[in-house]
């Protein structure tokens, strides 16, 4: 009897202690654990009893555990429903959330290496989502602008507000803060990438005199240098001119000046089923150009003049996109030609080439160019011109060089008329010149510090020695 009122008690209590722990942790549960802060419908039955008991946390963990054994077998495909549940089940997993946008990004390639675009909707929609759910700090911000940078390379002013959200944070590193310059100038605000450098420089400064320690002083130097170059390259390349109304001005001449007529081609020939050789010319000798070159469904979704609006999408959803085609290449030009064989036989799934038409593009712009280019061409094109292809309507505020050409499936698949013997489809722009025709004697030259200074009243060289012409 006295063992049975023992028990009696110990139940009691226990009630009691539950109902005070539920009262004190149920709305924090509700609030980020619940089952209806995210779609659990494809649990298993397991897996649904730990997440309604509270568990969430703990199932995640063991679900990225488990992501992290697919990721060294390279079983990438496996690594998605992983992704999108373990962001479900613990919405605050920010290394989750980053190492998705970056997989779904960057992982799924063709056999050449060539990214497959259509999952950019995807990792964007993730990285928004990341950044909404975890928005006390600076880190998803910076790595959905980072996909815009450096991955689409493109709509720069989404890169900017990205950006300028991680900045808003107060964790964020000192590193990340500096390249919001950058984001700027590719966005073509030269005057608000200015005022960041010097807010950086004076930052930088206050902090190495009170600490004078070395990466406080690598700190103030490096962001020094890119203030100081900033400055030289706007003199140069005439921006400053441009701010006073002094750009045309007859008695000088920046180093933009006069535009320089690149002389592009372009020509595509499908040697193969699904096989084509995209060759062309591009009258600039010093190395460092890549022409965008775009072969894409012609009513692919949101598609824009040598892009497409890839954050359109604002649902995350992880399954690969089927029945579409997008393919997007860097042509890198040397000896003022590009010859680039792309063989999309062994990745039917990623060109399943199933519409009737199909959009050929090349595109080139100066706000991702090398700097040695833009001391040529601009910030925003301002040096560059094309007889035949310039565009000033395809970027807002940009000179860009933009041409298209039209293909059809029976074309690039070689059946019908184009699967009989010595019929070969070829595609190319009215003024195309054979490589071997090309005028190879002809080059600009770069300007550069060590070359004259584009700047009235500047100390000049020595005329006795040779210039440097950037080859």
């Amino acid at each position: 009897m006295k063992n049975k009122g023992l028990l009696l008690g110990l139940v009691i209590a226990s009630f009691i202690g539950q109902g005070v722990v539920s009262k004190w942790a149920f709305p924090q549960w509700s609030k980020d654990y619940s089952p209806n802060k995210g779609d659990l419908s494809g649990l298993s039955g397991d897996q649904m009893l730990f997440a309604l008991g509270g568990f969430r946390e703990m199932l995640a963990g063991i679900l990225w555990v488990r992501a992290d054994a697919f990721f060294d077998q390279g079983n990438y495909d496996a690594i998605l429903p992983m992704i999108r549940l373990v962001t479900i089940l613990d919405p605050h997993q920010i290394d989750v959330y980053a190492t998705g946008v970056w997989h779904v990004a960057y992982n799924f390639t063709d056999e050449q290496s060539r990214s497959d675009r259509r999952y950019l909707p995807a990792a964007l929609a993730l990285g928004a989502e990341g950044a909404e759910k975890n928005d006390h700090t600076y880190e998803m911000f910076f790595e959905t602008g980072w996909l815009w940078y450096h991955k689409i390379d493109d709509n720069y002013d989404r890169a900017v507000y990205w950006w300028e959200e991680a900045h808003k944070r107060d964790d964020i590193q000192q590193a990340r803060r500096n390249i919001l310059s950058n984001a700027y100038i590719r966005d073509g605000k030269l005057d608000k990438a200015m005022d960041m450098y010097k807010t950086l420089l004076d930052e930088a400064e206050a902090k190495f005199a009170k600490s004078a320690e070395y990466t406080d002083r690598i700190q103030r130097d490096t962001v020094e240098s890119n203030y100081d170059n900033m400055i030289v390259r706007m003199a140069q390349r005439g921006n400053f001119a441009q701010q006073r109304g002094e750009f045309n001005r007859a008695d000088f001449k920046y180093g933009t000046q006069p535009p320089y007529d690149v002389g592009f081609s372009g020509r595509v020939t499908v040697v193969e089923p699904r096989v084509i050789v995209v060759e062309g010319t591009w009258n600039v000798q010093p190395v460092g150009t890549r022409i965008r070159f775009v072969l894409r469904d012609t009513d692919y979704p949101e598609a824009i003049e040598g892009g497409a609006n890839w954050d359109a999408n604002k649902k995350v959803n992880l399954e690969p996109p089927t029945g579409i085609t997008y393919l997007q290449d860097g042509l890198f030009v040397k000896n003022q030609s590009f010859n680039r064989r792309i063989d999309m036989s062994r990745d039917p799934t990623m060109y399943p080439l199933l519409k009737k038409d199909y959009t050929v593009e090349f595109y080139y712009n100066t706000r991702s160019a090398p700097a040695h280019m833009q001391d040529k061409f601009g910030y925003n094109g301002e040096g560059l011109t094309d007889k035949n292809f310039l565009r000033t309507d395809v970027r807002e505020g940009q000179r860009v060089v933009y041409a298209s050409l039209k293909l059809t499936q029976d074309q690039l698949l070689r059946v019908g008329e184009w699967s009989m013997s010595g019929k070969v489809p070829v595609v190319q722009t009215p003024n195309y010149v054979a490589v071997g025709e090309v005028n190879t004697d002809t080059f600009f030259t770069v300007p550069s510090l060590r070359d004259r200074v584009s700047f009235p009243g500047a100390p000049q060289p020595d005329p006795n020695k040779p210039p440097v012409t950037g080859q």
